[in-house]
């Protein structure tokens, strides 16, 4: 069965919701400033610090979502932890259709890095398998946080909890596009550390940050949208690791490549194909029951724009 119960999808709804949003993100961003230090971010003892109080907030974010279906009374036949993305319905198409996606879209990259890589096919396989590679990794706390820690927590606090509470209020599409709005906001507290550590000019820190702002918007739109089409929390998880370990794609070193043609045909290729095959491969059918659907008034647009 669908549908909401209780609570008004007016102003009252969409305040709570917003208010519950804002709290969650300055709770997440406030965490990481709890801890008195001279040091840069990406000192290891910065950021085992860190850890502590990201997977403390994280661990407290469902709470926010029990808040705001108290204080809105919107009543639901979907679990908690089913809305969250935490179910096993779906899971393996979850886990692995969103990822292949995110690398088509990533071909072009991907492409230039294996023409870069000292490695062939065969060596990078070995070390994939090596036990002794994957030690090294969890071992280095700049690889945790970048792989590990920050996509988890980030998508949860920012897809997980946030979501369910913004599509009773905007609806699935707006709830897309408002949603990354707080995890881009909360991505600005780098300027501050910049700024303090004198990292670079003014306006080269500001500009930096008004490009990681739209960049991280956009990508949060993207997890958001795989969110809410699969039901899942994996997917955007592993397609933020991905995506944290990959980078911002180097289009200019890519121009200036020996066989840039291509690489760029790759480029247009992995794009081209993304599109094409972004709905197909997100298609509910193929997760099961989408549990944020029991959100929304069965029959209404927006149902349908993401449940069937």
């Amino acid at each position: 069965m669908s549908g909401v119960h209780g609570g008004d999808p007016g102003y009252g709804l969409c305040g709570v919701s917003v208010l519950c949003c804002l709290t969650l993100a300055c709770s997440y961003v406030g965490s990481l400033y709890v801890w008195r230090n001279d040091l840069p971010r990406d000192h290891p003892a910065v950021i085992k610090r860190r850890f502590t109080s990201v997977l403390i907030v994280s661990s407290l974010s469902p709470l926010f979502l029990c808040l705001w279906k108290e204080l809105t009374g919107i009543k639901t036949d979907a679990p908690l932890l089913s809305l969250m993305g935490f179910r096993f319905e779906g899971i393996l198409t979850a886990t692995v259709l969103p990822l292949l996606l995110t690398m088509v879209l990533f071909l072009g990259p991907l492409v230039q890095l294996s023409f870069d890589c000292p490695w062939n096919f065969i060596d990078g396989l070995k070390v994939a398998f090596d036990p002794r590679f994957w030690m090294l990794c969890v071992t280095d706390m700049l690889w945790l946080r970048n792989q590990v820690i920050a996509p988890l927590t980030e998508e949860l606090v920012f897809r997980a909890c946030m979501l369910p509470m913004l599509v009773p209020c905007t609806g699935s599409g707006p709830a897309i596009f408002t949603c990354p709005l707080f995890f881009g906001i909360a991505h600005f507290h780098h300027v501050i550390e910049q700024l303090r550590f004198r990292q670079a000019t003014v306006i080269s820190i500001f500009l930096s940050a008004a490009f990681q702002f739209s960049y991280t918007a956009v990508f949060g739109a993207y997890t958001a949208f795989i969110f809410l089409r699969t039901g899942h929390l994996i997917g955007p998880v592993l397609c933020h690791s991905f995506c944290n370990y990959i980078g911002f794609p180097a289009i200019f070193s890519a121009l200036d490549h020996p066989r840039c043609a291509t690489i760029l045909m790759f480029y247009f290729l992995g794009v081209a194909l993304f599109f094409l095959m972004l709905y197909p491969m997100t298609d509910p059918v193929l997760y099961g029951d989408i549990p944020v659907c029991h959100l929304l008034e069965k029959g209404s647009a927006e149902y349908h724009s993401i449940c069937s």
